[in-house]
């Protein structure tokens, strides 16, 4: 049996789903522009440079929505899939998760933004298990806090190792195992994987890629070539 992880934003996604869900709130009115805008992007800028406070990212991004209900952010959450998401979503995206499923693989979404924002994206590209930063609720309202370990750089190793470890599963179970990924931040995650690709990598990742001769594709629909999945193809 093989194991297929997958980073979203940037991966199989074709932008950041978190940047794109405050950005969306700010063009609904929801989120004060002034105060927001320049914020968000201080925050994305600080993600690719490798220096993100994951907590006081969270607290940024969740803090203001608890003022909101479940089923008014619900009702939003669906108006930014249509409207944001779902144009993210590429052809060969779709493919290479539809390649690894039938090949029986075990998939899972790992992702450092929050599971609010990520649940419904996953379902969309149908990968079965989703591992995201949690939000903490309480009272069905978001308090700003992490719940748990974060989904972020070493975190998602611990995270991967959990959700194995309650299958009767390690990294060694499986035959193969595959993290694709754009991100620096990922470098942990991809180290520890027998099979790691970058996918459409950030410059540091795809100077430490071409290091150690791992894959390098693009899940973009415009550059010309289909991805393939893990079928012996990547040199690894």
């Amino acid at each position: 049996m093989e194991l297929a992880l997958f980073d979203l934003d940037n991966t199989l996604l074709s932008g950041d789903s978190d940047h794109g869900w405050s950005q969306f709130l700010i063009e609904e009115g929801v989120l004060d522009r002034v105060l927001y805008e320049q914020r968000n992007d201080e925050f994305f800028a600080q993600y690719k440079a490798g220096t993100l406070d994951i907590y006081e990212y969270v607290a940024f991004h969740m803090t203001a929505l608890g003022r909101y209900s479940r089923e008014q952010l619900d009702a939003w959450h669906r108006r930014f899939m249509s409207k944001k998401i779902k144009p993210m979503i590429t052809r060969k995206s779709r493919a290479l998760v539809a390649q690894h499923q039938v090949r029986g693989t075990l998939a899972a979404v790992v992702t450092a933004t929050n599971s609010f924002v990520t649940g419904p994206i996953a379902a969309e590209l149908a990968v079965p298990h989703l591992l995201a930063t949690e939000a903490e609720e309480i009272d069905g309202r978001f308090t700003g806090r992490v719940k748990g370990t974060p989904c972020f750089r070493e975190g998602k190793i611990k995270r991967v190792e959990q959700f194995l470890s309650e299958r009767g599963m390690s990294f060694e179970s499986f035959s193969k195992s595959y993290f694709y990924s754009d991100s620096l931040n990922d470098l942990p995650l991809l180290s520890r994987v027998s099979h790691p690709v970058a996918v459409d990598p950030d410059p540091t990742l795809r100077a430490h890629a071409q290091q150690h001769n791992w894959p390098i594709i693009s899940l973009r629909d415009n550059d010309g070539a289909r991805p393939r999945a893990a079928d012996g193809g990547f040199g690894r």
